[in-house]
Order: C-alpha cells, then sequence, then structure tokens
C-alpha cells in the first residue's frame, strides 16, 4: 500500500465490510431450515459398520485431537442440546475404549443405545435425504523444475493475494473471508483461473511443482490435495492453502447444460475423456470455472479443515456451518462394486460410522455430503462416479458424567 495512502484504503474497507455484512446475512438465511433434532429411541437405525473398525478408532481419535485443542468451554450446537469441546472429547475417548475391545454388532448397538444422543436433520418428520458425492487423494507425475514435458505449474500462495477476515464485523452472521488483491488503494477480486492460466502469477507467485497434465491439475484443485509423483520415487505432499476466492462453478453442470455429457452418465472419468477427446474444448470448459486453488507443501498426507489427518472410508466434508464440526456421524449411502479390470458392476447400500472432519465450497447446506475415499484406483472410482442419496445421524457418546449445557431432554438419548 502506497505511502498516505491509509485514509482511502480504510474507507474502501468499511465500504466492502458493510456490503460483505449484508451477503453473509443473505447467504445465512438462504440455507434449509430444517432444523437438527434429537431422534427417539424408536426411530434409531441399526449401527452396521461394513468397514474395519480400527480404521474408525484412527478417524475418532482425529476428532478428539481437534477437541482437546479446542478451549474447554466452548460449545456446539446439536438441536436444542449443547455439549461443551471437552464432554464431546470425552465421549469420544470412551467410545475409542470401547471400540478397542473389538465388538461384534450386537455389543455396539447395546453400548449406544446405554450411552449415546442421536440426532438428525429433520423435516415433516423424517431425516434429510442427503446427496453423497465422493472425493479422493490424487497422484500424479510431475517435476520440481519446468521441462518440455511438466510445463503445467502448480503454485504456491502468492505473493500478493491477501485475506480480511470479516467475522468481527458479521454480527450474528455467519464468519466470512474476503480474498482478493489490492490495486490502485482498492481491495478488488482476485484473478480467475483464465488470467492464471495466461500467466499473471509468474511474478507473484512460485511454483511447487510442475505437472504434465492440465486436466489433472484441475482435478487435484477440486480435490484439494493430492501428491506429485517425482522421477526419483519421491513425492510431494500438498495440501490445501486458500483459494482465488471466486466463486466455485461446475464444469460437470457446465457439459451437461451444453449437452455433451447426459446427467445420468455424469463422472470425473466421464469429463476428464470429453475434454482429451476434444482438446480444442479444453480451456474454455476448465476456464469456466473461475475458482483457483493454491497448494503448500506438507509432511504428512491430506488434512482436513478441523486440522486433522483424514481416514479413508471415514472422513466427511459437510458445511460446517450446518453440521458441527468434529462429530461423530452415522451414515448410509451406496458405494461401488468394481471388477478385477476396475469397472463398476454394481451399486450395493452401505453403512459406517464417520466423522465430520472437512470441507468444500460446494458442500453447502445439510442436504450435502462429501466422503474422502482415500487413494488409489478404487478410490479414484468411488470419488468420481459417487452421486447418491443417504442419510446422515450425529452421535453423540456420553462420557462418565454427562456434563450437557442447557439441556432439553428428548425422548432417547443419554438414558434409555
Amino acid at each position: 500500500m502506497k505511502p498516505g495512502s491509509n485514509s482511502t484504503a480504510a474507507f474502501v474497507l468499511v465500504f466492502l465490510f458493510s456490503v460483505f455484512q449484508l451477503f453473509a446475512c443473505a447467504v445465512a438465511a438462504d440455507l434449509p431450515t430444517a432444523g437438527m433434532e434429537k431422534i427417539p429411541a424408536e426411530q434409531w437405525p441399526s449401527f452396521e459398520d461394513d468397514e474395519d473398525l480400527r480404521l474408525l478408532a484412527e478417524a475418532v481419535s482425529a476428532s478428539i485431537a481437534y477437541y482437546e485443542r479446542l478451549p474447554e468451554d466452548r460449545v456446539f450446537s446439536y438441536g436444542r442440546d449443547k455439549y461443551a469441546a471437552e464432554t464431546l472429547a470425552a465421549g469420544l475417548r470412551r467410545f475409542r475404549d470401547f471400540l478397542e475391545t473389538g465388538p461384534e454388532s450386537a455389543a455396539l448397538n447395546e453400548f449406544i443405545g446405554e450411552n449415546g444422543s442421536l440426532y438428525a436433520h429433520r423435516e415433516n418428520g423424517r431425516p434429510l435425504e442427503v446427496l453423497f458425492t465422493g472425493y479422493y487423494e490424487p497422484m500424479i507425475r510431475g517435476s520440481r523444475k519446468a521441462c518440455e514435458t511438466f510445463r503445467y505449474p502448480v503454485y504456491g500462495r502468492p505473493d500478493d493475494l491477501v485475506t480480511i477476515d470479516l467475522t468481527p464485523f458479521a454480527l450474528k452472521c455467519s464468519p466470512q473471508t474476503l480474498i482478493g488483491r489490492i490495486e490502485d488503494e482498492k481491495v478488488v477480486p482476485y484473478f480467475n483461473r483464465s488470467e492464471i492460466d495466461a500467466g499473471v502469477l509468474e511474478e507473484r507467485a512460485s511454483p511447487i511443482a510442475w505437472v504434465s497434465d492440465p486436466v489433472a491439475l484441475f482435478f487435484l484443485q477440486v480435490q484439494g490435495s493430492g501428491k506429485i509423483l517425482l522421477d526419483d520415487g519421491r513425492h510431494i505432499n500438498l495440501h490445501y492453502d486458500i483459494s482465488n476466492g471466486l466463486p466455485y462453478k461446475s464444469i460437470g453442470k457446465y457439459l451437461i447444460d451444453k449437452g455433451k455429457i447426459a446427467a445420468a452418465d455424469m463422472s470425473m472419468q466421464r469429463i476428464a475423456q470429453y475434454i482429451r477427446n476434444n482438446p480444442r474444448k479444453e480451456k474454455e470448459i476448465l476456464q469456466y470455472n473461475p475458482r483457483y486453488i493454491f497448494f503448500r507443501e506438507g509432511e504428512n498426507g491430506v488434512r482436513g479443515c478441523i486440522g486433522a489427518p483424514l481416514t479413508m472410508g471415514r472422513s466427511v466434508a459437510l458445511d460446517q456451518a450446518a453440521f458441527p464440526p468434529g462429530s461423530l456421524l452415522f451414515i448410509n449411502s451406496s458405494k461401488p462394486v468394481c471388477d478385477g479390470s476396475g469397472n463398476i458392476e454394481k451399486w450395493v447400500g452401505f453403512s459406517r460410522f464417520a466423522l465430520n472432519q472437512d470441507t468444500g465450497s460446494a458442500i453447502v447446506g445439510p442436504q450435502r455430503a462429501d466422503l474422502f475415499w482415500g487413494s488409489g484406483d478404487y478410490a479414484e472410482t468411488a470419488a468420481g462416479h459417487m452421486k447418491h442419496s443417504g442419510r446422515i445421524y450425529f452421535l453423540v457418546i456420553r462420557p462418565e458424567e454427562e456434563p450437557m449445557i442447557g439441556s432439553h431432554r428428548g425422548s432417547g438419548g443419554f438414558f434409555q
């Protein structure tokens, strides 16, 4: 910022704060109105889990670590009930200890019935139908240096990108963050995808690595994290750092609206195939989405928005404004069964415990969820094709002594 420009810039920022405060309130008001309610015991599902409970214990530990980092009196709302972070952590520790006994299904259901309270977003007395999609950790080949083969940059955070926390100005609205840059003493939107693809960041950001495939790079950004495999066998862990702040626009919907791919056939793999079969349309399609993701390197694999490592098949990305972060979930939806060549033979129903540990720009409201499938061929297939309905329940396990804040007791729950 230039010398002597403070008063002008301050006026601009105050004006922006006012505009974005109104915007934030409008967004909050547009969220679905269905509320979370305590579920009576006679309406509980059977808690059948189709996966290894040892992976569940890992995911539970990650949420415990999240709660333990928070002030003990930090409160989370489950409908009309409120729980302190320490209460939730203590309940999850008790649940993890029980999992370590290797319980059978009957013992698991008995434990939850005696020590749990169950919640769900409901409408007209029934749990909301939730659209489940999937994501995974992609791995693409790349290099630390640009060359004829690897010529597409994977950018770190640009030097001129600025963020403004609007939370102190949002009053009762959801927290909002403004992302932009300073130009002529004004905060303006950051560069969009087409401008970045044209090279505008060459003097503003340092590439972490270079890759050969712009389509794979696009989907790496959609996933939000992944690995770059180097020629010497080493790899770079890429974690989401920040976006350019522009709205996400689905290229899948764009291709459906253009009549290029039928909605029933839509998948990540089908999009990639279409682009590669129509290379002249590549820029038009990819640049339809102005949102751009910047990465940072990390020592470990994928981490979610609560700072916890994600667990294959157990971590779920939800709208953190609609769901309590870190919460224990019980979900049901559908998963693919593949043949020996990796082709999907059919979809089958499943149910399992999971944790709310991540979020995504396209995951808005209580009727959207994104399941983390891990890495590998099956994960890519499942994540690329999953668009199935399901349900989400929220489970709170009672510690040895149950300190609930502002409790409203419904039927069911801790004292069955």
